[in-house]
């Protein structure tokens, strides 16, 4: 029997030993960019974060350190940072890679599904459900995040979850920029469609149904994105 061990997005340790100090601060900061905290373009301070987070110079600077090699942030200089602004080219990239990789592990999911597995992701889209009607942004880009991350965790192929934690690191910033101008309830969701499909064992239809949420989404994001004024 395999374990799946979720990655956490704040200073959560379960029931695990305490997390050490370098690896709670970059938790944190990866969930500030995860979840749009830190805006596109927005530039932020070494000791601005230092002073957000609580933190001591050194593990910010090494969680800085790791989010830069991972795409998720770009150093400005003069002890700047900033997240990436996407254009048209990174837009499409991203739906190139998660047109594919999304539906491959939906359908690795369907496969290994429990019915213990579709109950907890049909708990958090409730969840999710209930964050929409009360128009609450952050709620919902969390357990949207919560969702996709429990299908990748089921699919048990850790080196593409990585990949693709990797790209939600990338597009999740603008994703909170689009839900700022569009609010929640006009965002696409596709879940219950998908979790139909894993009920009745048809991996093909689950694929069929996240790549119709993965391309909405992100064709969202591209439409809202072109519409944004750039400085000249």
């Amino acid at each position: 029997m395999t374990s799946r061990t979720a990655r956490k997005t704040g200073n959560e340790t379960a029931a695990g030993p305490r997390l050490p100090a370098h690896e709670t601060i970059y938790r944190q900061l990866r969930a500030l960019v995860l979840f749009g905290d830190l805006a596109p373009g927005q530039a932020v301070t070494i000791q601005g974060l230092c002073e957000r987070l609580g933190a001591g110079m050194t593990p910010v600077r090494e969680a800085l350190r790791r989010l830069i090699a991972e795409g998720a942030l770009e150093f400005q200089g003069n002890r700047r940072v900033s997240v990436p602004l996407l254009d048209a080219g990174n837009i499409g990239e991203l739906i190139f890679a998660r047109q594919w990789l999304d539906p491959h592990l939906a359908r690795c999911a369907t496969e290994r599904a429990t019915p213990g597995d579709l109950d907890r992701l049909t708990e958090v889209d409730d969840a999710l459900d209930r964050a929409i009607l009360r128009g609450d942004m952050r709620a919902y880009l969390e357990l949207n995040y919560r969702f996709h991350r429990a299908l990748y965790e089921i699919a048990a192929a850790p080196i593409l979850m990585d990949v693709a934690d990797g790209l939600w690191l990338r597009f999740g910033p603008s994703l909170r920029v689009v839900c700022g101008r569009v609010g929640t309830e006009g965002l696409p969701d596709r879940h219950k469609d998908l979790l139909a499909a894993m009920r009745a064992g048809d991996a093909e239809a689950a694929a069929q149904a996240i790549r119709a949420d993965v391309v909405q989404g992100m064709e969202q994001v591209r439409q809202s994105l072109s519409r944004q004024p750039r400085d000249d």
